[in-house]
């Protein structure tokens, strides 16, 4: 069941996203988040062996975000793809990807988010953390728009949201701004949007 959001006349994405954040730390407390993460990374795998990325950039996952990292772990073909996670600077504000062996990572981006020394990449497959979003591929993250910026400079990349379902948003949620950037798809625990 989407998220409702309930919004204002302009949607105040400011209490979306908390509105958002704390429907969906209830959901991973709750006695359903178990079988959810499990079907979650079913159809995230299933997804990713369809797409077969040559370089896989996944995100390091943070409050109660997928851990996409696992559900890639776990699988034998995932796991022997070249990965990559995102590096973050507040000034200049930029992200970029890393090369990453797989291994925990030892250093913390200047948004204290996990991350890694490897060098610079592309990944052709990149896995993006969606707070809330629509069913026409549009995202809402926590504000910063290091992925809406990423995005715009890597076009031919393709980007999929990771999800849970309960932040799907209704058009009259969400409207987007000039400078968000649509998804190929998003995966959540009940199936693919896109």
């Amino acid at each position: 069941m989407p998220f409702d959001a309930t919004p204002a006349k302009p949607v105040d994405r400011v209490l979306l996203r908390a509105k958002l954040r704390a429907a969906r730390d209830r959901f991973v407390a709750s006695a359903d988040f178990s079988l959810a993460q499990t079907e979650l990374a079913r159809r995230l795998v299933d997804v990713l062996h369809q797409l077969e990325p040559e370089r896989l950039g996944l995100y390091w996952a943070i409050q109660s975000e997928f851990n996409a990292v696992a559900a890639c772990a776990a699988d034998p073909d995932l796991a022997s793809t070249g990965l990559a996670l995102p590096w973050c600077r507040r000034s200049p504000l930029d992200m970029h990807f890393r090369a990453w062996n797989g291994t925990t990572p030892r250093q913390v981006d200047e948004c204290g988010i996990a991350g890694c020394d490897g060098p610079a990449v592309v990944p052709d497959v990149v896995l993006v953390p969606c707070l809330g979003f629509t069913t026409d591929g549009f995202r809402l993250g926590y504000g910063a728009g290091y992925f809406d910026r990423w995005q715009a400079a890597h076009p031919q990349v393709t980007t999929v949201g990771v999800a849970w379902s309960l932040g799907q948003l209704d058009a009259s949620d969400f409207v987007p701004q000039q400078h968000d950037q649509p998804l190929m798809m998003v995966v959540t625990e009940r199936g693919v949007i896109g």
